[in-house]
């Protein structure tokens, strides 16, 4: 089971966008993937659309109980290969600005439970994505200390590569206090529009910051995503050019993510035969 942080220290810039892509990337190729929703916005749970729940992510990280943790996870609209772990506007009054570590380390006793927790005929994750909040208190900090790996996202704008900066300096924080085995698996640009100048000018300022951390496939800017996401589908069965588009660079992404574990280490993930990379 690989666990990836999503994170950005600025809000808006399409960290949300990015789990739901690598969801439904992760779905097609059949891949069981459980959706973690940090963000109080929970804009996460609203597009996967999962059955109601008595429990959300809320009472999981006050009670990291096994039985808790059940409760908050529901199926998604779009499969049944796709869980969720249900968000809660409640977050909002647990991210406090400098938890203790007992605090932080709640979340990821709750996802070690997680192989335990299935029913014998259920397989395991395969994927577990973590929808940080755009700030850095309880919430991202518990994700990055539960995490295996961090994918932070970017538009090519002037504040948000500074908010991009300031979350590779988290995620180095957190691995020197916290998790040593958490690593950058890259920076994902989002929203590039090939013909701006200031785009390829943000972008080559990420490159010579981050260097080969930067994934090579960026995300276009198309409608069909904002479409997909307010009809609750996931952008692999959106049918216009533009999601297509952006399926691709999906695929992609995740294939990198699969193939890496950050500063050049790689690392297996066990995933179903079949691929359908370029479907």
């Amino acid at each position: 089971m690989r666990t990836v942080a999503v994170l950005s220290l600025k809000g808006g810039v399409g960290k949300t966008t990015v789990v739901l892509g690598l969801a439904s990337s992760a779905m097609r190729r059949g891949a069981r993937t459980l959706v973690v929703d940090l963000d109080p916005q929970c804009n996460a749970t609203a597009t996967l659309d999962p059955a109601d729940t008595g429990t959300t992510i809320a009472e999981v990280l006050e009670t990291p109980r096994p039985t808790v943790l059940r409760e908050a996870i529901a199926h998604s609209g779009w499969s049944d290969e796709v869980d969720v772990l249900v968000g809660s506007e409640e977050l909002e009054s647990l991210n406090d600005p400098a938890p203790d570590a007992r605090r932080l380390g709640k979340l990821g006793r709750a996802l070690e439970a997680l192989s335990s927790l299935l029913a014998e005929d259920e397989l395991p994750y395969q994927l577990v994505l973590l929808d940080c909040p755009p700030s850095l208190g309880r919430l991202t900090r518990s994700a990055l200390v539960a995490a295996d790996g961090a994918l932070l996202v970017t538009e090519p704008t002037l504040y948000a590569v500074s908010g991009v900066n300031r979350a590779f300096d988290a995620v180095e924080e957190t691995r020197d206090a916290h998790n040593p085995d958490l690593v950058p698996l890259g920076v994902v640009v989002n929203r590039v529009r090939p013909h701006s100048y200031e785009h390829q000018f943000r972008i080559a300022e990420l490159r010579e910051s981050f260097g080969s951390l930067i994934m090579p496939v960026a995300l276009p800017d198309r409608l069909a995503v904002q479409q997909a996401q307010g009809a609750c589908v996931p952008i692999h069965k959106w049918t216009t050019p533009g999601a297509r588009e952006v399926s691709l660079a999906f695929n992609l992404l995740l294939a990198r993510l699969l193939r890496t574990g950050g500063r050049g280490r790689h690392q297996a993930v066990n995933w179903p035969e079949h691929d359908e990379m370029n479907g």
